[in-house]
């Protein structure tokens, strides 16, 4: 979900408020889960605590992102057509990886196994769909944190314990932050 500006004959994205609450959501919710993983964790949590504080942070992300995002729309010459295939994708892709997760689970026999493929999962959903957006959008830093993420959840596989979510805290919730440092400077250009 972006922001739109219109500006010209195109439409402009200004994504700062959707990275700033989503950067939160990540370094919040997975921090937590980093913190509160394992045998011995750094603090004890109770058990829902971590996964309330990504879901509560995710929620309030699609909340500011959808508020401004209805706000742009009043206001923008977005393609209609663009707009609504993008939303969409984000039902489809997520709708995709619940039956992914759910038939691995089923077929292997480890319900543990969502623990590990749901924060990867969803952080390849979300940066493939960022790629898609900035395609469309012609939005290289949108483009680029899509890829950042997409490579960053999908190598967090191959970490044990808390460290698959401390990088997905750091790494992917730090490049959501750099990337709104980065979008004043995106939109000055763009406007130039």
């Amino acid at each position: 979900m972006s922001h739109l500006i219109a500006a010209s004959a195109r439409t402009i994205l200004d994504n700062r408020s959707s990275y700033l609450s989503f950067g939160a959501a990540w370094l919040v919710g997975h921090g937590a889960f980093a913190l509160a993983h394992g045998d011995d964790p750094l603090v004890d949590l109770p058990g829902p605590v971590p996964m309330l504080l990504l879901g509560g942070g995710l929620l309030a992300a699609l909340a500011i992102t959808g508020a401004a995002a209805g706000r742009a729309r009043r206001t923008a010459t977005a393609d209609p057509l663009v707009s609504g295939l993008l939303a969409a994708s984000w039902v489809i892709g997520f709708g995709a990886l619940f039956v992914v997760i759910t038939a691995l689970s089923s077929v292997i026999g480890d319900p543990a196994i969502q623990t590990l493929l749901w924060p990867t999962g969803s952080g390849v959903v979300v940066g493939l769909l960022y790629l898609a957006g900035g395609v469309a959008y012609r939005d290289v830093l949108q483009y680029s944190l899509g890829a950042w993420l997409a490579l960053v959840s999908g190598a967090a596989l191959f970490f044990h314990g808390a460290n698959l979510y401390w990088l997905l805290a750091l790494a992917g919730g730090g490049s959501y932050l750099l990337a709104a440092a980065l979008e004043p400077r995106r939109l000055a250009a763009a406007h130039a």
